[in-house]
């Protein structure tokens, strides 16, 4: 993994840059563009795609290699109407086609709006990408990398009865592309709007609907981040992105623990992998969920103290990367989420200079516990050699 950062005078942005390449020469490369100074969101806004472009013109990439954007953002209700018309513009264009998020959850000061960007580059040619409603499918080899982003169900009253609504609406999408929930999804972020009364009714939907599809803790779960995050509809309470392979075999997942260092998550009700793994022919992925200050038995650990908490954090998520033969050094983002802000500048502060350049993003989100103060997820590529499996 090398990681850049291109860090411009003549504008007020810093892009963070991890990027991946394998034998055959596909680069994949993940980038968090972040404000350094106060402005309204028209300027901040202005200044990240401006710092984006310019990255990727370094980078020798430019928009037809995006896959994925997601935006952070400070006041979504209000900024979502011009955030959307700005950064939807060219979508529908298939060069220019990608999964697009957009969350409320405050980027740290100064920024007002942050953005993270996964690209691909390959040399054999363009990448092949198609958009249908709120999915992606990009097309590589003989598998079907597929992103859906921003289903919501405001429709209904609770946050289980959201959740429930949501996750037939999706399940419903994956059937109708002749895959399941089970056997082809391998990452989902679920966003409560509030998330200490509302996480519980997530959380019973979740597990009931999971359990009608088969999945439970004597098969397997699915990679995933429960946390504090708005989208710009007031009534939604529940709102999910995910990700689905089609086309994967069972042979190239791996869901992974590490349980001298974190419980089973059943142990305490809830319903998602740890971190799970995809090998290819050249590499592997290593999804790491939204991963906290916990201890084996489920106990927080370092109640009350942010900076012990990232530490006991960081070493979790080294232990789950461990177990997949990777180490922090092979992660290509992270994404922070701190309960108060506060707390933000030590937090920056401590993950620089433990992890460099590597492209992190700081969000102001409650954890689905109020006592962490914390949550940290990310990815992870490392090379492997797999002749057997499908290439990425």
């Amino acid at each position: 993994m090398e990681f850049l950062r291109f860090d411009a005078n003549d504008f007020p942005a810093t892009v963070d840059i991890a990027r991946f390449c394998g034998p055959r020469g596909v680069t994949e490369a993940n980038l968090v563009v972040s404000p350094k100074e106060y402005g309204s969101i028209e300027d901040q806004l202005g200044c990240v795609l401006r710092g984006y472009g310019r990255a990727l013109r370094a980078l020798g990439m430019n928009m037809r290699t995006a896959v994925w954007r997601r935006f952070f953002c400070s006041d979504f209700v209000n900024q979502a109407p011009g955030l959307k018309a700005r950064v939807n513009a060219g979508l529908n264009d298939p060069d220019d086609a990608c999964a697009l998020s957009c969350v409320g959850q405050a980027p740290i000061p100064p920024a007002k709006v942050a953005l993270w960007a996964y690209h691909i580059s390959d040399p054999e040619g363009r990448l092949d990408k198609s958009r249908d409603g709120q999915s992606l499918r990009l097309r590589r080899h003989e598998l079907s990398h597929l992103w859906t982003t921003g289903l919501t169900c405001p429709s209904a009253s609770s946050s289980q009865d959201q959740t429930r609504g949501i996750f037939e609406e999706y399940d419903a999408y994956l059937r109708a592309q002749n895959l399941s929930l089970s056997d082809h999804v391998l990452r989902t972020w679920v966003f409560v709007r509030d998330i200490d009364a509302d996480y519980s009714g997530m959380v019973a939907a979740r597990r009931e609907f999971f359990a009608q599809r088969g999945l439970t803790p004597e098969t397997h779960y699915i990679a995933s981040s429960g946390i504090a995050g708005q989208c710009g509809d007031v009534a939604a309470r529940v709102a999910l992105d995910a990700y689905a392979i089609a086309g994967v075999q069972p042979e190239q997942i791996e869901y992974i623990e590490a349980l001298d260092h974190l419980c089973p998550t059943h142990a305490y009700g809830v319903t998602f992998e740890r971190a799970t793994a995809v090998a290819y022919r050249d590499r592997k992925h290593i999804l790491i969920s939204g991963t906290a200050s916990i201890d084996h038995e489920g106990h927080i650990v370092h109640p009350g103290d942010v900076g012990r908490q990232l530490e006991h954090t960081l070493a979790n998520i080294a232990a789950l990367l461990a177990r997949a033969g990777a180490t922090l050094a092979d992660m290509g983002m992270f994404v922070v989420y701190i309960r108060d802000t506060s707390d933000g500048a030590v937090v920056r502060q401590r993950m620089r200079a433990r992890l460099g350049d590597a492209p992190l993003a700081f969000v102001a989100a409650p954890v689905c516990r109020p006592g962490w103060l914390i949550e940290i997820e990310g990815q992870a590529i490392i090379p492997s050699s797999n002749p057997g499996l499908p290439a990425f």
